[in-house]
């Protein structure tokens, strides 16, 4: 089986006072590897990866080497079927941007800028906030966000699911508790219209006897 580095793209942003806005956007474009065959190793001065593509038949193997340092401990992580996406936490907070990606300035093929987060440095007050992106991301080393146990289920939705008139695939529950009650009602009727007729019998009999 032959082995590929994979397509890497990147973006950041910087700040001098705020941590969780001081951080590197990196995604590792690799196909159909599986969670079990993922080998992530993430350390402050460089990044190794290699995983085997269950539809492309290749193994891809990446080493990278960071400009400066990050902190692993406040990345984080979003593994899917198509690429791993990063969020790598600038150790030094600087309002610079970093000049490039890796240690290396050797322009690397496989390199590219992710221009759907790209933002200048001095636009990045005005920029789009991040926090719908973040919300899918895992700390690394450890299960979190959207990647639980119930298969990323939002509970919190389910629950304005509800509010708003039911969730999916069960509607007519409602109706059906509504109808038993009324099957119910309707049954008790027959009841009623034999009370009816034995009070007019005995109404009978009393003017025959009056009579």
């Amino acid at each position: 089986m032959s082995t590929i580095t994979p397509e890497v793209t990147w973006a950041q942003r910087s700040s001098t006072s705020e941590p969780e806005k001081n951080y590197v956007f990196l995604t590792i474009v690799a196909t159909d590897v599986p969670e079990s065959d993922k080998q992530l190793d993430l350390q402050p001065t460089k990044l190794t990866f290699k995983g085997t593509s269950t539809s492309k038949k290749v193994t891809y193997a990446l080493e990278l080497e960071f400009f400066a340092e990050i902190d692993p401990k406040e990345s984080k992580i979003h593994h899917t079927g198509r690429d791993i996406e990063l969020v790598l936490r600038k150790k030094e907070l600087k309002e610079e941007f970093w000049p490039r990606l890796l240690k290396d300035n050797k322009k690397m093929h496989f390199l590219k800028t992710n221009f759907d987060k790209w933002v200048d440095e001095d636009e990045q007050d005005e920029a789009p906030d991040d926090e719908d992106y973040m919300s899918k991301m895992n700390p690394m080393g450890g299960a979190g966000g959207g990647e639980g146990g119930f298969g990323g289920i939002d509970f919190s939705k389910l629950g304005a699911a509800q509010a708003a008139g039911g969730l999916p695939g069960m509607e007519g529950l409602e109706g059906e508790g509504e109808s038993s009650d009324d099957d119910e009602e309707d049954d008790d009727m027959p009841a009623l219209e034999s009370d009816d007729k034995a009070e007019a019998s005995s109404s009978s009999k009393k003017i025959e006897e009056v009579s």
